[in-house]
């Protein structure tokens, strides 16, 4: 017997008062039965204000923990809690204890795609949309620290007169996208426009007409009058673009552009967490309150 997978999560959904948050990155099915989807930052906001009793985040671990930061009294699920990060994973908080050592005063601006434990030890998280803004919200700082993402440290450095100091993380999906993968996604597509996001290597980025977040790119898009797009980001971003642009097309700039961990959650996770209210994430108090401080900072810069 076929289980109607989206009829059976609407029904969960209201008996547990649930809302369903997923990334622009996650599989089509799992767009498709979202309340919300967006970048980090967007549905950062989102958990902050929602008054949903179960948050099922549709995403990978440190964006549930985010969540979880943010709403201590609600049930925060994520449907395969191992949906990792390997960039989060580059960093832990004693990595920025003996950060903050060296750099004393500094204040350390780290990207929401890190733990709760690196968070709490930051000054202020940021995303890819806002990175800029935050770093230049210390108004009294000659210089920032920037973690775990060297990438986009590097391109917050171009747009500061700070100086940056930055850790040497990475997103691999991202930083593995070369120049001659644009180049030859530029032969097949001449008339194409490339966007690129800030997590890719600064060699890529002086190659792209559009430096953007998820969220802008899609803003992008759809303003834009141009009628072709090479997307240099992770390839779920391309569902929602088409769909909310049917007369426009959109090519990966490289068909490796897959993250294997925004893959991970299917339809019928989602229906499990919601039926069990499992896996659950948690975070433990001491770490929640220092790191909401950071994340509230985040949160503040429009």
């Amino acid at each position: 017997m076929t289980v109607d997978f989206a009829k059976r999560i609407q029904d969960l959904k209201q008996s547990r008062r649930a809302i369903i948050l997923a990334h622009n990155y996650q599989p089509p099915e799992i767009q498709d039965i979202a309340d919300l989807t967006g970048d980090s930052l967007e549905l950062s906001r989102e958990a902050a204000a929602t008054d949903a009793a179960v948050i099922v985040f549709c995403g990978v671990h440190f964006m549930a923990e985010t969540a979880a930061i943010l709403n201590p009294d609600k049930t925060v699920l994520l449907p395969q809690v191992d949906a990792g990060c390997p960039m989060a994973d580059m960093i832990t908080a004693p990595d920025l204890v003996r950060i903050k050592a060296e750099f004393p005063g500094v204040p350390i601006v780290t990207y929401v795609n890190s733990t709760a434990a690196v968070k709490a030890e930051s000054t202020a998280c940021c995303t890819s949309a806002n990175s800029i803004k935050v770093v230049e919200s210390f108004t009294a700082a000659d210089a920032v620290y920037m973690a775990p993402d060297q990438n986009l440290a590097k391109y917050t450095a171009r747009h500061t007169a700070k100086q940056v100091h930055y850790w040497n993380g990475y997103c691999p999906i991202h930083h593995n996208l070369q120049p001659e993968d644009v180049g030859a996604a530029r032969s097949r597509h001449p008339l194409a426009l490339f966007l690129a996001h800030p997590e890719c290597r600064p060699e890529v980025l002086e190659l792209a007409d559009v430096v953007s977040s998820t969220s802008g790119m899609l803003r992008y898009v759809a303003d834009s009058s141009q009628e072709e797009f090479i997307i240099g980001t992770e390839s779920g971003i391309l569902y929602p673009m088409s769909r909310q642009n049917p007369g426009k097309r959109f090519y990966p700039a490289s068909d490796q552009l897959i993250c294997p961990n925004m893959k991970k959650i299917s339809p019928a996770d989602v229906c499990h967490a919601l039926e069990t209210l499992t896996p659950r994430v948690t975070v433990p108090e001491d770490v929640r309150i220092r790191a909401l401080d950071a994340v509230n900072r985040m949160l503040a810069v429009l």
